[in-house]
């Protein structure tokens, strides 16, 4: 596997890294054309691929800065005395219809849309006037005035048009765009909204789980997306570790799920963490729409939509016990149909860890590959380089051990290009890009 030079990057130097800019999301569009990536400073980052020339066909995977632009800035609630952070919590791009690219990026409590486009001309003065400014032709008064259209140097604009706000309490989590491209909806620790992107003014509750005593309060909703060809058919996940697939045809609110996917536990196994490792950060359909991926604190599960009972396969990523870090939120992600996976579209699941550590599991042969996002300093040049730890489950074990783990050092944002062997890993505020080097 090769890789390109992404974001930022380590230095021999140990730099500072403020706060800001560290990477909170990543997401590829629906080419793999563009990647974008948002901080918790409010920023939105958007790379464009290079294309291919005939001198130098090796940039083809290389990705450069296309346009910056502040999502979100700070704000308070006075009602509530509550500050709002800039963080981009998630971005989601929409199919592109014309020469314009649209994404929905959301903090905390506001999800927006905006529409990132190229102008490389500008109009100056009118058909009828000369470059003075006076007329051509008197008698030319009445006819018709068109601007006329002047070369200029390319220029990437991005402009918010709906901004869908009010609507949540407690924390934006997720969004998710619907396949009918019409509607999505934005998750947040309690309740579920479903938005229509032409309305900014009113959403639908479809899921409520806010009991009436807040004391009696046992779950939270981690994350939550809609099936990727069934447009009345979503999942959730709770922090007790269940998934509830939920079907809008039967109730405006869907507060009754149409099935649930819940693991026994073994009492042997039961201590005080529990509830912390079996908490889901993430959930994913596969491409087909015939599985659903889960990430908990220490594994990641494959469901059958047909299986309720129990996972079909159940993959190990972490080696860290919890109480070790303060806060982790993995993300698990399946690519589309690639090399790796024999043909078959769904073989390949990819997840972050611990000690810039990210995981990748063939579904199909049942091999594993641990790799480091790294950046090597030898060369001039530094170019990012994934530094295999461990392949099929072999390991030393001075390689992974929980006491040669960084805990400060994570990957919690991945994505994987829509149809190449192509992968962009977020780690602090260094965006590593990784390309396959056979096709």
């Amino acid at each position: 596997m090769g890789c390109r030079p992404g974001q930022g990057g380590r230095g021999a130097k140990q730099v500072l890294v403020h706060d800001s800019d560290i990477i909170s999301t990543v997401e590829f569009n629906h080419t793999g054309e563009l990647l974008a990536t948002g901080d918790k400073g409010g920023r939105v980052v958007i790379f464009q691929r290079e294309q291919e020339s005939k001198n130098q066909p090796h940039r083809r995977g290389e990705y450069n800065v296309y346009s910056t632009f502040q999502s979100h800035e700070p704000e308070f609630d006075y009602l509530k005395s509550l500050e709002i952070e800039e963080k981009i919590n998630k971005i989601r791009w929409l199919p592109q219809q014309n020469a314009a690219y649209f994404l929905l990026s959301t903090n905390d409590k506001t999800v927006k849309l905006w529409k990132v486009s190229e102008r490389d001309k500008r109009p100056e003065g009118y058909n009828l006037k000369d470059e003075d400014g006076r007329l051509r032709d008197p008698s030319m008064i009445t006819m018709l005035r068109v601007p006329v259209l002047r070369p200029m140097d390319l220029m990437v604009e991005a402009t918010p048009r709906r901004v869908f706000a009010n609507a949540h309490t407690y924390h934006i989590n997720s969004i998710s765009v619907n396949s009918d491209y019409e509607t999505y909806m934005s998750a947040d620790d309690l309740r579920i909204n479903l938005w229509n992107f032409e309305i900014t003014n009113q959403s639908f509750n479809i899921v409520d789980i806010k009991p009436a005593n807040m004391e009696e309060l046992t779950e939270v909703i981690t994350a939550a997306e809609f099936h990727p060809h069934h447009c009345n058919t979503f999942v959730y996940s709770s922090s007790k570790g269940t998934i509830r697939l939920c079907d809008m045809r039967t109730s405006a609110l869907c507060d009754r799920h149409a099935k649930f996917f819940e693991e026994p536990e073994d009492p042997s196994n039961r201590s005080f963490f529990s509830e912390i490792i079996s908490s889901i950060s993430d959930v994913k359909f596969s491409h087909s729409g015939r599985y659903i991926m889960t990430r908990d604190y220490l594994t990641v599960k494959v469901w059958d939509l047909n299986m309720e009972n129990r996972p079909i396969e159940t993959y190990q990523v972490s080696v860290a016990r919890p109480g070790t870090c303060s806060s982790w939120a993995p993300t698990v992600l399946l690519p589309k149909p690639c090399s790796r996976a024999g043909g078959r579209g769904d073989g390949v699941i990819m997840t972050g860890s611990y000690n810039n550590f990210f995981r990748m599991f063939d579904r199909n042969t049942k091999r594993d590959v641990t790799l480091e996002a790294s950046r090597e300093n030898s060369k001039p040049r530094a170019i990012l380089k994934p530094r295999k730890v461990c392949v099929g489950g072999k390991r030393r074990k001075d390689e992974i051990s929980v006491d040669s783990l960084d805990f400060s050092k994570k990957i919690l944002h991945t994505a994987w290009h829509p149809s190449e062997n192509i992968i962009a890993v977020a780690a602090t505020n260094n965006l590593y890009i990784f390309q396959d080097k056979v096709n």
